[in-house]
C-alpha cells in the first residue's frame, strides 16, 4: 500500500470519525437540546454549579464550541455574568476531554453492535427513538473510524522514509503546538486531533513528548474557531468570552512549552502505555488550567471587560435596551419601559413570519437557520421582560398600574409562544420539506402564504392595540379569529380538492400541508390572547365558552 493511499485513507478516517461525532451531537441537541439549554440556564446562578454544567453538558454533546455557543447566547443577551459563562467554558474544556479517555481503551469491537441498534432505533420511525439511533450510529462511527485509524498507522508507522520524516520533526516541538492548532481549526474538533497524537505515540511513530506537543496544539486550536466564527456580527463585549477562553488557553500552552524540558523527562520515565498517556496530559492540562484560573474569574471578567468594552448603540439581539432598573420605584414609567422592550418582540415575531413565508418555497437550508436565531432572541427578550415587570413591587402600584403590568406579561408571553411555535412546528416542517426533497403545490404555497401575509398584518394589528388599550381595536383584533378559522377551513377544503384530483405535489405534502394550516392558525391565536383578549377580559365582554347555549325543555 503506497503512502499516499494510506494518507487518503487516514484523511477518510479523519471524516468519518467527524462525521460520527456530529451524528451524537445532533442527535442529542434534537433529543435534548432545550433541556440541557434550560437546564445550562439554571445552573449560572454561581460559579462551580456553572463549570459542572459546562463539564455535564460538552461530556454529553460531545463538543465544547456548541457549549460555548449556548452561554454565549446567556452572555450576549445580559442573562448570565461573565465570570459565570467563563466557569462554563473552563468546565466545558475539561469535559471535552472525557471522551478521548474513554477511546484510550480498545473499544473498537463495541462498533458494529452500536451501529446495528442504532440503525434498528432509526427505522423505528418516532422521533425520540430516531434520535437515539443517530446516537448510537454516530458513537458506533466514532468507534470504527478510531479502529480504521490504528490500522493505518501500522504500515505507515513502519515506512523508513515516514519514520525518517517525523524523526526530524520531533524535536521542534513549537512547530508541532503550530501544527496541532493548524489542523485543530482546520478539521474543527480537538477530538480528532488530539486522537491522531494518541493514535502515532501508540505505534511509535511520535515520542510521547512530541505527542504531547500536538495536543497543546489541539488544545490551543480548539478555542481559535469561536474566536473566528462565533463573535461575527456581535460587538465587542459579545467577544469577551471567546477572547477570553482562548488567553487562558494561550496561557497554559505558553506555561507548557517552557516547561517542556521537565514534561518531556517525566513522559519518558512514566510507565503508562503510550495513548494513555496522551490522553491523561489532555485532562491534566484542562483540570490545571481550571485550577489555576477558577479563583481569579471576577477579576479576569473586569480585565475582559475593560480590554473589551461593548459600543454604545450596538447591543447584540436580544439585549434589552428600555429595561432601566432606575425606573422600578416608579411602576407607571417602569411599565412604560417595559412596553417598548414587548414591542421590540412584535418587530422579532413579523421578521420570523416574513422569514417563514421565504422557508416555505426554500430549498436550502439557510433561511431557515437564519430564522430560527431569531426564536432565541424572542426567548430572551420575554425572559428580561417577564424578570423586570415582576420584579416590580405590587404594593407600589395602583389598581391601573396592576392591570398595566397582566398586560404586559400576557403580551410578551403569548408573543414568545408564537415564537416557539414557529419555531419548533412551522420552521420544523420546512426543514422536513427539504429534507425529503418535496415542493408544495402553486396553490398550496399561495394559500400558506397568504395566511402568513395575513398574521403579518395581525401582527401589527396586536402591536396597536396593546399600544393603545383601545376597546374598539381590540374587539376587531378578536374578530381575526373567526376570520382565521373561516381561512383555514377554505384553504384545507381546496386542499382536499386537489387530494381528489390526484395532484402529486399535493399528495407528497398533504400532511406537512395540514400541520402548517393548523399551526398557522396557532400563531394567530396567540395574537389575539397577547394584546386583544387581556382588555376585553377586564370590561368583562368575553363569554366563557363559545358554546351556543342548549334550550331547556320542559318535562312532560
Amino acid at each position: 500500500m503506497s503512502i499516499t493511499w494510506i494518507l487518503v485513507s487516514l484523511a477518510g478516517a479523519v471524516a468519518l470519525l467527524l462525521w460520527g461525532v456530529h451524528m451524537v451531537q445532533t442527535g442529542v441537541e434534537r433529543a435534548f437540546g432545550p433541556s440541557l439549554r434550560r437546564w445550562l440556564g439554571k445552573a449560572l446562578s454561581n460559579r462551580f454549579k456553572a463549570f459542572i454544567a459546562g463539564l455535564g453538558v460538552t461530556a454529553i454533546l460531545q463538543s465544547s464550541t456548541a457549549t460555548g455557543l449556548m452561554v454565549s447566547g446567556f452572555a450576549a443577551a445580559g442573562l448570565v455574568s461573565l465570570p459565570a459563562a467563563l466557569a462554563v467554558m473552563l468546565g466545558a474544556n475539561v469535559g471535552t476531554t472525557l471522551i478521548v479517555q474513554f477511546l484510550a481503551f480498545d473499544v473498537s469491537a463495541a462498533a458494529p453492535p452500536l451501529i446495528l441498534l442504532g440503525f434498528i432505533a432509526f427505522r423505528r420511525g418516532k422521533a425520540s427513538y430516531r434520535d437515539a439511533g443517530r446516537v448510537l450510529i454516530g458513537l458506533g462511527l466514532l468507534l470504527l473510524a478510531l479502529h480504521q485509524f490504528l490500522a493505518l498507522l501500522a504500515p505507515l508507522s513502519s515506512d523508513p522514509m515516514v519514520r525518517a520524516v517525523l524523526t526530524r520533526l520531533a524535536p521542534h516541538i513549537v512547530f508541532l503546538v503550530l501544527l496541532g492548532a493548524i489542523l485543530t481549526v482546520a478539521a474543527h474538533s480537538s477530538i480528532a486531533i488530539v486522537l491522531l497524537a494518541m493514535s502515532l505515540a501508540a505505534h511509535g511513530v511520535l515520542p510521547p513528548a512530541a505527542a504531547i506537543a500536538l495536543v497543546l496544539g489541539a488544545n490551543l486550536g480548539s478555542a481559535v474557531n469561536p474566536v473566528l466564527e462565533g463573535t461575527r456580527g456581535r460587538d465587542r463585549a459579545g467577544e469577551r468570552l471567546p477572547v477570553g477562553n482562548l488567553a487562558n488557553r494561550l496561557v497554559g500552552v505558553i506555561a507548557c512549552l517552557l516547561a517542556f524540558p521537565w514534561l518531556a523527562q517525566a513522559a519518558a520515565h512514566t510507565n503508562l502505555p503510550a495513548a494513555r498517556l496522551v490522553a491523561g496530559f489532555h485532562t491534566a492540562f484542562n483540570l490545571a488550567l481550571a485550577l489555576l484560573f477558577f479563583p481569579w474569574l471576577g477579576a479576569y471578567a473586569r480585565l475582559l471587560e475593560r480590554w473589551l468594552p461593548a459600543r454604545a448603540g450596538d447591543a447584540p439581539p436580544g439585549t434589552p435596551l428600555y429595561l432601566d432598573a432606575s425606573l422600578r420605584e416608579q411602576p407607571s414609567l417602569a411599565l412604560g419601559a417595559a412596553k417598548r422592550e414587548a414591542l421590540r418582540m412584535a418587530d422579532v415575531l413579523e421578521t420570523m413570519l416574513l422569514g417563514l413565508k421565504d422557508a416555505l418555497t426554500a430549498q436550502e437550508r439557510h433561511a431557515l437557520e437564519e430564522t430560527r436565531r431569531l426564536d432565541d432572541v424572542l426567548d430572551r427578550l420575554n425572559t428580561a421582560t417577564k424578570a423586570y415587570v415582576l420584579s416590580l413591587d405590587p404594593k407600589a402600584m395602583g389598581e391601573d398600574e396592576a392591570i398595566a403590568s397582566q398586560r404586559v406579561l400576557a403580551f410578551s408571553i403569548n408573543l414568545e409562544q408564537a415564537g416557539d411555535l414557529i419555531d419548533r412546528n412551522l420552521l420544523g416542517m420546512a426543514a422536513r420539506r427539504v429534507k425529503r426533497g418535496l415542493t408544495f403545490s402553486p396553490e398550496g404555497v399561495a394559500d400558506l402564504g397568504e395566511q402568513v401575509d395575513h398574521l403579518v398584518v395581525n401582527t401589527r394589528q396586536a402591536a396597536a392595540v396593546f399600544l393603545s388599550g383601545d376597546e374598539a381595536a381590540a374587539r376587531a383584533l378578536a374578530t381575526q379569529k373567526a376570520a382565521f378559522r373561516e381561512i383555514e377551513g377554505r384553504a384545507t377544503q381546496a386542499h382536499f380538492e386537489r387530494l381528489r384530483s390526484g395532484d402529486v405535489a399535493t399528495i407528497e405534502t398533504s400532511s406537512l400541508h395540514l400541520d402548517a394550516l393548523r399551526d398557522l392558525k396557532r400563531v394567530n391565536a396567540h395574537l389575539v390572547e397577547a394584546a386583544a383578549y387581556p382588555i376585553l377580559q377586564q370590561r368583562g365582554d368575553l363569554l366563557p365558552t363559545r358554546l351556543k347555549p342548549r334550550a331547556i325543555h320542559p318535562q312532560a
